[in-house]
């Protein structure tokens, strides 16, 4: 059973600490290294264990299970739960850009990539907001306010996220979502399509040579972002509705130069959608183009729903703290789900444990369990006793008498 290491847990985890290992730490002299802090955090969104408290309280208490955090994440020193939500507070989410970069890199040199362009060897970008963290009490100065006709307030945290998607596959890789939210001294919340014109050229600083087409939903459909992803060099396919963009429609509809093409879908009912995109149409990559656009609901369906529902638990709140904790978290929660769906893709192992197990959220249970109650010699000892049975000496019981 193929075990790719270099795409399998130990070979992406490894990539990761090591990035980590260069964030600024603005704690001089620590006791517990900032490497250490989120490494632990990871682990919790990687074994899918919401309650970090109790997760930190079993594995402080418990030498052997950390024994298991050392071996499998490579943490030295296991932080309080109070320490590392003070140590990832003051940490800047930017700086864990360089976590995400690393893995993207390690699936394109190893070829995980391959098959997954559409329209020309472009890759499809789907770009769409979604929240993280929402209190009527709890905030802070980052939090964006809703403000109610009750007069009361609610604060909450948003990002907008970013995947690579495709039409055939459901795999996604998620890039570092951009923070939604205010900067110092800011009186004014943040939005998406500020939001977007960071993440954006982010995206193309860090990848100039990805060939790059992004689908959106209908608020990107305006002249300023059009301008912004031809100067970044991305092509584009989003969504217009006839109820968001009456003038543009009633444009088009005048104008000589409108064709209308048709593709039935497999059921063989008609559904009309409607996109703007700088490829020019023809009866030969009109269906491409449309099953382009409705991949956006990738994002949706997959790279924020999965995490949801799926045992990552976007939304549960693992801590807010003053400055960055809610937005740390959700960056390191979506570094996870990104190694997960790598090794869904290109590690036969974790395909072989998934498939046992039959659902995701059976196979985090799993894993969690023996994480707590065995000796763990390495991932590949977990995932083939997940797919295979347990085999001695490489998964031992812990003596508990």
């Amino acid at each position: 059973m193929l075990f790719r290491r270099t795409l399998s847990a130990p070979g992406l985890l490894g990539l990761v600490r090591s990035r980590f290992e260069r964030v600024n730490d603005p704690v001089a002299n620590p006791r517990i290294s900032l490497p250490d802090c989120l490494m632990s955090a990871l682990a919790v969104f990687g074994m899918k264990h919401s309650p970090l408290l109790k997760f930190e309280e079993g594995v402080r208490r418990d030498g052997a299970v950390r024994g298991n955090l050392r071996r499998l994440y490579g943490v030295r020193q296991v932080p309080a739960d109070t320490t590392m939500r003070e140590r990832l507070d003051r940490v800047d989410p930017s700086e864990l850009r360089g976590a995400f970069k690393a893995v993207l890199s390690a699936l394109q040199r190893g070829k995980g990539l391959d098959g997954f362009a559409w329209l020309d060897g472009h890759r499809l970008l789907s770009v769409d907001g979604t929240g993280h963290f929402s209190s009527k009490s709890v905030h802070c100065d980052s939090c964006c306010v809703k403000e109610h006709r009750d007069g009361t307030r609610t604060h909450c945290h948003q990002m907008l996220g970013a995947a690579l998607v495709h039409p055939d596959f459901r795999e996604v890789f998620a890039l570092p979502p951009e923070p939604i939210m205010r900067s110092d001294g800011d009186t004014k919340n943040d939005c998406e399509r500020n939001a977007a014109k960071r993440l954006l050229r982010d995206v193309r600083r860090e990848h100039p040579h990805l060939r790059l087409m992004v689908v959106e939903d209908g608020l990107a459909s305006n002249g300023p972002h059009i301008r912004l992803l031809q100067e970044l060099g991305m092509r584009f396919v989003l969504g217009a509705k006839p109820g968001d963009h009456a003038d543009l429609f009633e444009t088009v509809d005048t104008s000589p130069m409108t064709r209308t093409m048709e593709a039935k879908g497999r059921d063989g009912k008609r559904q009309r959608f409607s996109w703007v995109t700088d490829v020019a149409v023809d009866e030969t990559n009109a269906e491409s183009l449309m099953r382009a656009g409705r991949a956006r609901w990738r994002i949706e369906n997959e790279t924020f729903n999965t995490p949801r529902n799926q045992g990552y638990g976007l939304e549960h709140n693992y801590g807010h703290g003053h400055r960055h904790l809610a937005t740390v978290l959700a960056q390191l929660m979506t570094l996870a789900f990104l190694i997960d769906q790598v090794q869904q893709r290109c590690c036969g192992l974790f395909q072989a444990a998934l498939a046992k197990s039959k659902r995701r959220i059976r196979l985090w249970e799993r894993m969690r369990s023996l994480f707590m109650d065995y000796r763990i010699e390495s991932w590949e000892a977990l995932y083939r006793a997940l797919a295979f049975g347990h085999h001695r000496p490489a998964l031992t019981p812990f003596d508990t008498s």
